[in-house]
């Protein structure tokens, strides 16, 4: 059964918190890994293995390029588990 988007935003949220140290009402959807978290690009690779691992997702490096905020990670998983329920 595929996780509702709720679910999938209130854990993304969580890890990030946790593996960024700080705390989980800090974290929006429109938080920036970089600009507002000040994430370098240890954490960021951190950040997308937990949640590779978390999700069963697989982020190629275009696509973290491209993920710039918490809503952005959000709306990856969403979609990423949408293509592999239609395959």
């Amino acid at each position: 059964m595929q996780a509702a988007r709720s679910d999938i935003s209130r854990r993304v949220k969580e890890i990030v918190a946790e593996l960024l140290e700080i705390r989980r009402e800090a974290v929006r959807d429109d938080t920036s890994f970089v600009d507002d978290l000040q994430a370098d690009s240890l954490e960021i690779s951190e950040l997308a293995t937990a949640i590779e691992e978390e999700f069963d997702v697989y982020i190629t490096d275009a696509s973290l390029d491209r993920i710039v905020t918490v809503r952005d990670m959000i709306d990856f998983i969403v979609y990423f588990k949408k293509e592999a329920q239609r395959s």
